[in-house]
């Protein structure tokens, strides 16, 4: 089995969303209290805030009140959204593609692009497959729990 690996900054990212979808009448939400909620480092979420916002995933307000709100609705914004927002493209490793042709520079390199490539299709599409209102839902008990 191949392991692919969501970062730090994609878990953070997550669960700082995530936080934002549980609370939808606490409107703009503070970087002081999502961290507060999480138990992530401040300094560390006002930068992956600042990329989700870049990406048009959140929206902030400055000053007396400010903080930050979800850009979309919660059932519109993927994991896989939210965590090529912060990593960049959802791949299993930095291999580069598989050669069209299957005309190898080395020998058996061919055959592990592709399955490096798929390893990183899959994942892709696991994480395309949940959005912030399915696992609010499911961290309110009211979804299944996803499978393992």
């Amino acid at each position: 089995m191949v392991t692919v690996k969501v970062s730090t900054r994609g878990d953070y990212a997550s669960r700082a969303l995530l936080s934002l979808a549980l609370h939808p009448d606490v409107a703009p939400t503070s970087v002081r209290d999502i961290a507060e909620r999480t138990a992530l480092p401040q300094p560390y979420l006002e930068q992956i805030l600042l990329a989700l916002k870049g990406a048009g995933l959140v929206k902030s307000k400055r000053g007396v009140g400010g903080g930050y709100t979800l850009a979309r609705d919660p059932a519109e914004i993927t994991l896989a959204q939210i965590v090529s927002a912060v990593d960049g493209p959802i791949v299993a490793g930095d291999f580069g593609e598989p050669h069209a042709d299957g005309a190898c520079d080395h020998e058996g390199q061919c055959v592990l692009l592709a399955v490096w490539s798929g390893a990183g299709q899959q994942m892709r599409k696991l994480l395309e497959s949940y959005t912030l209102a399915e696992l609010a839902g499911t961290a309110r008990g009211e979804n299944p729990w996803p499978e393992s």
